[in-house]
């Protein structure tokens, strides 16, 4: 090898071990590049930090904590760690919290099941949480940090869980929660340490309710936004599949998310100042009953340690659970709304009392609607007999009637002129068969907002319902029939054979107008068209209907078989007739109405004539 073979080899050899330095060099410089890049995305994303100190390290050496303490030594503890699952529970409720933003994102309500008798979930996962916008870092949040958690008991058995979160420079996030050893109410205290916050803190809540009931159509149509504001007004806004966006006009004291037996609320005793929710759900989603996303302002109490206090219900839409909390609550059990809404009353203060009545030594719950059944007649009595007296009398003028029909042949207007005398002599009150089932109207209708929405009636049953809340199917089509439904309840079906023999009979016993044909018909329709809206309603509501519709039938042959006289009746109109006829403020007013109709008519009457 001559000299020039052996200087070629020496210069390749230090170009090599120049360019393994060289690169050896770049690598570490990279890394380093690699370490910086993901500590400053870590501060907007600590769960990408995480990610990234595992890809680095594997790449430099093995992953261990000393490594992952030495690439996070400049960051707070609480923006990096892992995310474990701590428990808390106490006699009703059993729930499930995160390290990782502090909140919880599953509750058991332990006392129900689902109608499928599963463990009863109203919310697990699916993003379901409660977030903090802290004044600190940017607007760091609660769900970006890690914290530490420690579970105490006091002396009464409540759990108290704090979870801390250390900052830079001794500032401190603690959100501690307080669930009482035997209450759906659980206490929630956000205490910022050194952050001296300028502003209101801002919430984030986030609730995605679970399906617990029989048909989740229904449930989704008895599932609303409920919130009550300081001056006492409340309002609520039906679930919906496009998302609706609802703002508070003044301070809120309370928000809840409700469907038709179970709710998740928030509560604040300072109010929440501002209020925008958004609520909707998705048709394509059947693992969701819908969602419910709340931006909330929450006032923070001065100190160097500023706290919001909060109360979070959790629990069933129970009637007299709701009132003990003494917030209003209970307006989130419909008993009547909108131009029914003073029915509501009629619930509070009558019915409810009395169904609680009975429910303390009766434990059979149709046994219960029997007996409210029989007593709400037994109170209306009064006005059932005045109503039927009233069908009477019209019965025995009927002969009358005819011939002054007769008599006045075509001339309608003549007739009813005619007719309100013959009525005024005998002393007769033509509405006097409505008025009294005017008052039987509020009762009817107070039903029909209390059984459906009482979680009494929840899963328990009678005959072939098993579930007195929801309909009673004894057959399913498996596709759905225009104006009925997809099913056939079978108390749906015996309220409307109910109603209509009913309407038979009333039709036999009250005297018809052969001028309005239509009337002759109108009972028989009335009752066909409601049962494609029933076929849906809870069994509990039909079962209640049909009961009353057989009460009123036994209760209208008892009076007219044993209360009633026609003939004692009629006795007593010819000898009102023979006495001065008292003309009423209303039949005066009545009279002249229709001898100005009359006038009016005449030229018209001329005219048809020529």
């Amino acid at each position: 090898m001559d000299r020039n073979n052996i200087i070629g080899f020496v210069l390749l050899g230090v170009l090599l071990v120049a360019y393994l330095l060289y690169n050896q060099h770049e690598q570490k410089v990279y890394q380093e590049t690699l370490r910086i890049d993901s500590i400053q995305k870590a501060k907007l994303n600590p769960r990408q930090l995480v990610d990234t100190a595992k890809t680095v390290a594997s790449v430099a050496a093995p992953v261990n904590d000393s490594i992952v303490a030495a690439q996070h030594q400049d960051m707070p503890k609480s923006y990096y760690g892992k995310s474990d699952t701590v428990v808390l529970e106490n006699k009703k409720l059993s729930l499930k919290f995160s390290t990782k933003g502090a909140n919880p994102f599953a509750a058991q309500v332990k006392d129900y099941k689902t109608y499928s008798q599963k463990p009863l979930w109203l919310f697990d996962g699916h993003g379901s949480m409660l977030n903090a916008i802290l004044p600190y870092d940017h607007g760091k949040t609660t769900q970006d940090l890690y914290f530490i958690p420690s579970i105490t008991t006091s002396t009464n058995g409540d759990k108290v869980l704090d979870f801390a979160a250390e900052l830079k420079d001794g500032k401190k996030v603690d959100v501690v929660y307080t669930l009482p050893a035997d209450d759906y109410m659980m206490h929630c205290d956000i205490i910022l340490t050194g952050l001296n916050a300028a502003e209101p803190l801002r919430l984030q809540w986030q609730s995605f309710l679970l399906p617990t009931e029989k048909d989740i159509t229904l449930e989704r149509q008895n599932t609303q936004l409920y919130y009550r504001q300081k001056n006492e007004d409340h309002d609520y806004f039906t679930l919906r599949p496009e998302e609706k966006t609802q703002n508070a006009e003044s301070t809120v004291s309370w928000v809840g998310f409700r469907k038709q037996f179970f709710s998740t609320l928030l509560l604040s005793d300072d109010g929440f100042s501002k209020m925008e929710t958004k609520f909707f759900y998705k048709t394509d989603d059947s693992n969701v009953t819908g969602q419910n996303i709340a931006m909330l302002t929450a006032p923070l109490k001065p100190g160097n340690q500023q706290t919001v206090s909060l109360k979070w219900y959790i629990g069933p839409n129970d009637y007299r659970t709701l009132v003990t909390y003494k917030s209003g609550m209970e307006d989130m059990v419909p008993l009547g709304y909108g131009i029914m809404a003073f029915v509501k009353y009629i619930n509070k203060y009558a019915l409810i009392p009395f169904f609680y009545f009975l429910a303390s030594f009766i434990g059979n719950y149709a046994v219960i609607i029997m007996l409210m059944t029989l007593a709400i007649r037994l109170v209306l009595s009064f006005f059932t007999y005045k109503s039927y007296l009233s069908s009477a009398k019209m019965r025995v003028m009927k002969p009358e009637l005819d011939a002054l029909r007769d008599k006045c042949g075509d001339d309608q207007q003549k007739f009813s002129m005619e007719q309100m005398k013959l009525y005024r002599s005998a002393g007769v009150n033509p509405l006097g068969g409505c008025l009294p089932m005017l008052f039987q109207l509020p009762i009817l209708l107070s039903m029909y907002y209390m059984f459906p929405s009482f979680i009494e009636f929840r899963q328990r049953g009678f005959l072939w319902a098993n579930d007195l809340s929801t309909y009673d199917s004894i057959f399913d089509f498996h596709f759905n029939v225009p104006f009925y439904g997809d099913h056939v309840s079978l108390f749906c079906l015996l309220m409307t054979a109910s109603s209509l023999f009913l309407a038979i009979y009333n039709r036999n016993m009250t005297p018809q107008d052969p001028n309005n044909p239509m009337m002759k018909y109108m009972p028989y329709v009335f009752p066909i068209m409601l049962m494609g809206v029933f076929n849906k309603m809870a069994a509990a509501l039909t079962f209640y209907y049909t009961f009353s519709n057989l009460l009123s039938m036994a209760q209208q042959f008892v009076i007219q078989k044993y209360f009633i006289d026609e003939k004692a009746i009629h006795a007593q109109l010819q000898e009102n007739k023979a006495k001065p006829a008292t003309q009423s403020k209303w039949s005066q007013k009545l009279e002249e109405i229709q001898k100005m109709q009359a006038e009016k008519s005449k030229p018209q009457q001329r005219i048809n004539k020529k």
